[in-house]
């Protein structure tokens, strides 16, 4: 455990406490959701209870090296007798114990004990690349219906602008001002937004029932996400941090080391065993033996017996051979899986890391093209009003300053959920980096630490409860926008 801790002390704990910073009153933050997210999502709890049974490896495997006792008792009534026997027992009461001590199995049991360990290791990095992964995926929830809600203004304000246009397209056209195609056109650009209007409510819908699977209520006044800090100057430095830190890189490699493991416990069938053992047993005949003449026959007996066993393996017909194969087969599969899973690492952050700057470039010009849109739109319609422009004009202007107001939102958005990804793939947006109060944040080596050395066979957990919300008495989503 103490690698793993290392690394994930070497994590920056800012990345997501900055995202608790002055916002709007009673709007819900991202920090907000990503901690309802954390505290009440099924697949997060899933993946702990997972590796609370991960974590039971290591004392079943050590079970199989402790002494083992086994006692027994048995009464048996004979319902009939040989005729020629005259001193046969007519009931017997018998009990025995059993003790053995494992010694030496060929570093079975060492091995087993060490392949466990090194697994509750890949586990808890498998936990962590969970909670990344869902956080990432709150993430991009949020930030989809930060946009819905934005095109589905933007596409509202649009109607309302094109109905404008329409009434008083109409009104030039009963003063001869304009011709019925200029009225036609004015009327084809309102049911073209209309219906785009529309796909924007579902889209919005959509989004807010994503979301509520996600986190598990529904968004309420979303606030803007604030800056996300700690992102890399360069894909290599990106790279390099997410080789260190990344859960499910670091998960293969424990992985790896576990099979490594799993050869030896696989070559130790073809070694010696060697085992202490000890028995006992109580027999009473409880009067019966040796029929009327019982008082001359002992009624009860002992015996007790204890040395030492060793096995020697001559020949499995190449069983023990078979099974350490098939474990170098399968160490060398974790290897490749490793190496697979780096592979995997450097393009999801190189990708991520290209996606991002990519958007801020998006950003940058989209914002160039709704100021000018703006302006566009400004010097047409005023054109028109002295005759130089026509209807169509300013119907296009109107679509290009839509677009580029829609290109924008969407910029914005693609550029915070990359930047996140990103930092997830580095190993920088996890749950420890919540800052987490009151005892709320979930540490598997608690429960690591609860069992491994447990050796009671009566030593139970509770019955397994559900811990997650469920959403079936959320509202139906639709695609208005709250009145502010």
């Amino acid at each position: 455990m103490s690698r793993l801790a290392r690394r994930a002390g070497m994590m920056t704990g800012a990345t997501l406490v900055c995202l608790a910073g002055v916002l709007p009153a009673r709007a819900e933050t991202l920090r907000d959701a990503l901690v309802q997210a954390y505290l009440t999502n099924p697949t997060l709890e899933a993946a702990r209870a997972n590796q609370r049974g991960v974590d039971e490896g290591v004392p079943i495997a050590r079970a199989a090296g402790l002494p083992s006792a086994s006692a027994d008792a048995t009464y048996t009534e004979y319902l009939q007798t040989s005729r020629t026997s005259f001193t046969a027992p007519k009931r017997l009461f018998n009990a025995g114990a059993d003790l053995g001590v494992p010694i030496y199995s060929g570093g079975a049991v060492k091995n087993q004990i060490k392949a466990a360990k090194i697994r509750v290791e890949a586990g808890q990095a498998d936990l962590r690349g969970t909670e990344s992964s869902l956080f990432a995926n709150v993430v991009a929830a949020y930030m989809d219906v930060i946009r819905a809600e934005a095109l589905v203004g933007l596409n509202a304000k649009n109607v309302a602008v094109l109905e404008t246009n329409l009434q008083a397209t109409n009104d030039r056209f009963e003063i001869g001002d304009v011709t019925r195609t200029d009225v036609a056109q004015s009327e084809s650009r309102l049911a073209v937004a209309r219906s785009s209007a529309r796909t924007a409510q579902a889209d919005l819908a959509s989004s807010r029932e994503t979301y509520i699977r996600l986190v598990g209520k529904p968004p309420e006044s979303l606030a803007p996400p604030p800056p996300l800090p700690g992102l890399p100057d360069s894909p290599e430095d990106a790279v390099t941090i997410a080789l260190d830190n990344n859960p499910d890189l670091i998960a293969a490699h424990q992985r790896s080391l576990a099979a490594d493991k799993d050869i030896d416990v696989a070559g130790a069938g073809r070694l010696p065993r060697v085992s202490l053992f000890a028995s006992g047993s109580y027999s009473n005949y409880l009067n019966t033996l040796g029929g009327a003449s019982s008082a001359l026959y002992p009624q009860t007996d002992r015996t007790a017996q204890a040395g030492a066993q060793v096995s020697i393996p001559i020949f499995q017909g190449g069983l023990p051979a078979a099974q350490r194969r098939q474990a170098q087969a399968q160490a060398s599969a974790a290897l490749e899986q490793e190496i697979a899973t780096e592979r995997d690492v450097i393009a999801q952050v190189r990708a991520a890391y290209t996606a991002w700057k990519a958007s801020l470039d998006v950003i940058a010009s989209s914002q160039v093209a709704v100021d000018a849109g703006e302006l566009s739109l400004e010097g047409v319609r005023a054109e028109n009003s002295v005759g130089n422009r026509t209807i169509l004009d300013i119907l296009n202007a109107e679509q290009e300053y839509l677009n580029a107001q829609t290109d924008l939102v969407t910029a914005r958005r693609n550029a915070y959920v990359a930047g996140f990804t990103l930092l997830a793939a580095m190993g920088r947006a996890e749950a420890r980096d919540l800052n987490l109060e009151g005892g709320l944040l979930y540490d598997p080596q608690v429960n690591y630490e609860r069992v491994r050395g447990k050796i009671s066979d009566w030593g139970n957990d509770p019955a397994p409860v559900a811990r997650a919300t469920r959403t079936v008495d959320t509202p139906v989503q639709d695609g208005n926008i709250p009145s502010n």
